[in-house]
Formats: structure tokens, sequence, C-alpha cells
């Protein structure tokens, strides 16, 4: 259906001709309930979302609105194991992945056994590599472990792994190889001995370009330094949906660990793909991460949508968007360990949602996934803050902070804590003329370079923000704060009524680049390309030569 001529839609529209034009610091000025009334927790979670700018109807008609939706239909479609990835004719079995019994989802489609058994054999894997035991080719134990992929089978373990990197094992190097560009891998093997690395190779496919390019490098390197290309079975392990390409490549069978058509790249971090994360952070804090995704499965699954964390963060974003106009979102996490979480996030949303064509082939009558970027907060206050505050964008943010810090130092935290507090409020409630007048009064400042300083000290504010506030960072919350984020994208997918499971987009990239890389080195080649890619063709042959 479209979406945007539902009774539903309309009324969300007439609200907000009515309300749009009044100002957060009137909305709490008329409320001192406000922030109770509009704030939800979970499992040591706070989601303040007080400074959105909504009131008190605003969320029952977005409510509505996820009704009119059928988003509970299509929720139980999803957890049911319906092939609701109807372009790739695939059911969406990401939650699998984090449960900790079965069956599921039925009795007559149960995935849970292989789930299970390859839950241990990576357990089992991890363990012996983080007790000293596995050995490489030469007999010496592996003390670094080199993770190949890209997208899905890079930024998840990534940035967990690094979001827990206070627990990791201290004796265990754990990196990520990812660009093509040499720039990341050389300088990396520069550091390795050959002797002591294992190299993990993520993909569905084992045919992704630049994983498999990257991957037959690192494998060149250790047949060159070990003079046996025997030594390749105890050097590299596959994450990956077709086994026989992994045999090929030189990979022993008990090493290569399955991946399934009914996961996502971007959803896949609590599968095979999250190996290496394991192997960082031990398979006991990996049951904990899966755990926590889990209780918000099922938080999402039976809580009423105006009480539902991820619904209600997916219907804020879709009133920011489709009813306030907003085309970005910035996410701001205030501890370091997030700092992957942006990048993250990006996949996560514009990869299932950037797309302007719904499930049933038409063009969507509305505005879908807005763009997302971030960065730590605290280094954002002295680069793009400044925008924020006074580049008359809408920019909603996405506020996100730990309590309690990781690598606790005298002062540091509450200091952070502050910064992101007070960042907040300076977007909501800005500053008048009247009180920077006052303010500047209070000087000895001359009343003619006062008057010509005044513009520039005024705030508009009413700046849209959310706060999620967790308790700690450790391995629960972090899995209920990516599973949130992953229903809020899901949520928001129905609303717009398309595919947040593909991502054609995507494999266009892939095909083009494919038909361009032979006519580097083959100039005939480029003469029925476009004449602007013959020309940087031609710059390029000029200087690679």
């Amino acid at each position: 259906m479209n979406i945007t001529t539902s009774a539903a839609w309309k009324a969300i529209e007439a609200h907000r001709q009515s309300f749009s034009p009044v100002h957060l610091r009137e909305m709490f000025a008329r409320d001192p309930g406000r922030a109770t009334a509009l704030s939800l927790s979970f499992d040591g979670i706070l989601f303040d979302f007080s400074k959105q700018r909504i009131d008190s109807t605003t969320l029952p008609l977005l409510a509505a609105l996820a009704k009119e939706a059928r988003l509970d239909e299509w929720t139980k479609r999803m957890f049911d194991g319906e092939k609701i990835n109807a372009s790739e004719d695939r059911s969406v079995l990401h939650v699998a992945l984090r449960r900790s019994h079965g069956p599921f989802p039925g009795a007559d489609l149960d995935v849970m056994p292989e789930v299970v058994a390859t839950r241990q054999r990576m357990a089992a894997f991890a363990d012996t590599l983080r007790a000293g035991q596995a050995l490489g080719f030469t007999g010496m134990p592996i003390r670094n472990v080199v993770n190949i992929g890209i997208g899905g089978s890079d930024l998840g373990p990534k940035m967990v792994g690094y979001a827990l990197r206070s627990i990791s094992h201290p004796a265990l190097g754990v990196h990520y190889v990812s660009n093509l560009d040499g720039a990341q891998l050389a300088p990396l093997l520069q550091t390795l001995d050959p002797r002591t690395t294992l190299f993990l190779v993520a993909s569905k496919t084992f045919t992704t370009q630049e994983t498999m390019l990257n991957a037959q490098t690192a494998r060149d390197w250790l047949v060159a330094n070990l003079g046996d290309a025997a030594a390749v079975a105890s050097h590299f392990a596959a994450l990956t949906a077709k086994p026989e390409r992994a045999f090929e490549f030189g990979i022993r069978e008990d090493a290569v660990f399955p991946l399934w058509d009914w996961v996502g790249g971007r959803f896949s971090l609590w599968s095979a793909v999250g190996l290496a994360l394991m192997i960082a952070i031990g398979p006991h804090a990996f049951a904990d991460l899966l755990a926590g995704a889990e209780r918000m499965d099922e938080h999402f699954r039976s809580t009423p949508h105006e009480r539902n964390l991820p619904v209600v963060m997916a219907l804020i974003g879709i009133w920011n968007t489709n009813f306030l106009g907003a085309t970005s979102n910035a996410v701001l996490p205030y501890n370091e360990s997030l700092k992957y979480f942006p990048s993250f996030l990006q996949q996560l949303e514009m990869e299932s949602n950037g797309k302007s064509v719904g499930i049933d082939g038409q063009p969507l009558a509305c505005a879908s996934n807005p763009i997302v970027w971030g960065e730590l907060g605290n280094n954002g206050q002295h680069a793009f803050f400044q925008l924020l505050h006074q580049g008359g964008r809408l920019v909603p943010c996405d506020f996100i902070a730990a309590v309690r810090s990781d690598y606790p130092l005298p002062g540091h935290q509450e200091a952070l804590l502050a910064n992101c507090f007070a960042q907040s409020a300076a977007l909501a409630f800005g500053k008048t003329g009247e009180e920077a007048r006052s303010e500047l009064s209070r000087t000895s400042m001359p009343l003619a370079a006062l008057e010509e300083l005044l513009p520039h000290k005024v705030f508009p504010g009413n700046q849209p923000s959310s706060t999620l506030l967790l308790s700690r960072l450790d391995a629960q919350t972090i899995g209920a704060l990516v599973a949130l984020y992953e229903h809020k994208v899901f949520v928001q997918g129905v609303i717009w009524g398309l595919n947040s499971f593909d991502q054609w987009g995507v494999e266009l990239g892939k095909a083009v680049a494919s038909s361009i890389l032979p006519a580097i080195a083959q100039p005939a080649l480029a003469e029925k390309l476009d004449v602007s890619t013959q020309q940087l063709l031609a710059f390029s042959r000029q200087h690679l030569a």
C-alpha cells in the first residue's frame, strides 16, 4: 500500500502543521514531567527522547501509522521464517543466531541445530587459540589473527571488538583488513611473523573482489616466507557459504565455518563472521553479547509499540525524516570504545533502507532513509558541531554514552558525560538574543561592539536529539544496543514499504568495477566506456607505467 495515503499518515501531517512551530524551550516549560514521560529504559539502557520535537499526542499518532503498515504482521512473518526478502527469495533469520534454545523458527523449519553446532565449533576453535595451543606450520603458537573481509564481514566484528577491547585477550593480536588499497595490508604484514599468524577469510561467496585479492596477497606472503604451499592449511580459516571454494584455496575442512543465505552481511555479526571477535573476547563474553541481543529481540516481539524501544526509535526517525524534512541523522558516541559505531550504522541503515523502490517494484511515495553520519562526540565538538548549532540545517542527533568508563582515569568520565549532556541541551534550547545581550552586558565591552557581536552569540536551538545512556560498556549491553538498531531499521523499512534485506545498488558497483578492471591494462577494452572513464583510465595508465 502507499502509506502516505493512509488516514494515519494524514493525521500526522495535520498534527505537524499545527505543532511544528513550537520550540523545545516552550515544550519543556509547559510540561515539567516531559523528561520522564518521553523516556524508556531496558536492561541498563536509558533512551531519553524528550528533546525530540514531539509532544504527548505525536507518539500515539505515529504508533497508529505502524499499525496501519501492519508492523506486527511483518514482525511475525520475519520471526516465523517467511521469505520476506522477496527479491532474493530468502528468509531473514539473523535473530536465530543469538537464540539460546530451539526449535526456531518452528518445528517444520528449525535452523537451531546447525546454529548451535557452528557456535560450538567456533568456541572450541577460539579456546584453542586463546590457550596458545593452536600451532602454525612450524610448530609455533598462533599470536596474531587477521580477519580479511569487507562490509558486514568487517564492520560488525571490528566495531564490537574495539568496543570490548578492555576485555580482549592480552597476548593475542586481532586485526581487520578490508581495503583494496595496499596501504592497509602491507604495513600490517610488516609487523607480523608468518610463523605465528592466522588469517580468517570472511566472504559468503568466497568471490568478493576486495576480500579475495587481500586473501591471495596474504597467501602469497605466507608461502613466500615459509617456503611451502602446504603451510596454508595451518594458517588460514574461512567463513563462507561456499566451502568448496575455500578447499580449493588450501583451507582444511575443519577450519571452514558455514554462513547461511538467510543471514545478510550487515546482520552477520552474530554468525561465524564474529569468529575474530570471539577469539578476541572469548566464547563466554561472546555468549553474553548474544544474550543481550536475544533479550532485545524478545522485548521487540512482545512490547506494545509505544513502550517498545526499537519501534519508538524508528517512529521518531520517520517523524524527523518524513514530517519535519530532515535529510541526515548524526550519530555521536561519547565513548572512545564506540569509535566505529557510526561506520557500522552507516552500512546497517543506508544499505538496508537507502532505496526509492518499494517491495512492489513501484517508486516510493515518500523519502526513505536519511544520510547517516557521525564521529566521536567529544572530537566532533571541535569540528562540525558549529554547523549543528548555527548552520541553519535540521540535523537530528543520536547521543550515545556509557556512564561507567571501561578505562577509568580520575576526572575523565565526569567531564565526558558533562560535555555529552551539555551539547544535547545546547542544541535543544540554544541561546536567545536577550540572553546573549544580558551575558555580554556584564563585560566591559562598549555598546557598539556589543551590538556588532550580538548576532554571532545567538543560537536558535530547537535541534532535535535523543540520548542513549548505557549503564556500562559490556558485552550484553553492546549486544542489546546493536539489536536495537537492527530492529529500528526493520520497522522503518516496513513503514516505508521497502525490502530492508537486499542491496542491489551494491551489486551494480561490483559489476561495473569488474568491467573496468581489464581496461586498465588493455586500452582497447576502454573504447565502449564513457569518455570520462576513458580519460581517467588513460591518466592512470600513464602514471602506473
